[in-house]
């Protein structure tokens, strides 16, 4: 049999998802798409830098990381 990943942007669509889901006797199974916290201490510190003014421009990226030498 098939299966399908949805995706419900806000917190009332998955509410309305899971009681059709219930009412048309579908089986499913949540789960936790939450970030690894690795992950979400580095995007928190990015976002701090970008805030605090820490930027950089794309060339000076490309120039830093993809420089031959």
């Amino acid at each position: 049999m098939e299966a399908i990943l949805i995706h419900p942007e806000n917190p009332e669509q998955l509410k309305t998802i899971k009681a059709v889901l219930k009412a048309l006797n579908v089986p499913f199974e949540t789960q936790n798409t939450s970030l690894p916290p690795h992950v979400s201490n580095g995007l928190a510190k990015g976002i701090e830098q970008a805030e605090s003014g820490h930027t950089i421009s794309l060339s000076e990226f490309k120039d830093k990381h993809f420089s031959k030498k």
